[in-house]
């Protein structure tokens, strides 16, 4: 199976907004996030977690969908799908917001 790791498993981590920095006790989210090369908004996703590396406690991960037969005719119609902690928490679109209180929400 294809996959790209990012972010990194930090315990504190630095806003990019404020500068201030914030420790945490808790193990970090694991963010999966399934696409295929060439999609638009596979690209759009991607990049807004992107931006929000270092933000909260996260780490993702690709998965070409392409490259496994059973995941891609799983989520062949669906792509981007995005995942948190093993559960679907979002399809085709992902906002910054709200994917930031889905984070706090699986805490």
């Amino acid at each position: 199976m294809g996959y790209v790791l990012r972010g990194q498993h930090h315990s504190r981590f630095t806003s990019r907004r404020t500068g201030s920095v914030t420790l945490y006790n808790q193990a970090m989210h694991d963010v999966v996030v399934y696409s295929r090369k060439g999609c638009h908004l596979c690209d759009v996703v991607k990049e807004t977690l992107t931006q929000l590396e270092g933000s909260a406690p996260f780490q993702w991960r690709e998965v070409d969908i392409d490259t496994d037969p059973e995941i891609l005719q799983r989520y062949n119609d669906e792509i981007p799908v995005v995942f948190i902690d093993g559960r679907k928490a979002f399809k085709y679109h992902m906002e910054k917001d709200r994917f930031l209180r889905a984070l706090a929400g699986r805490t």
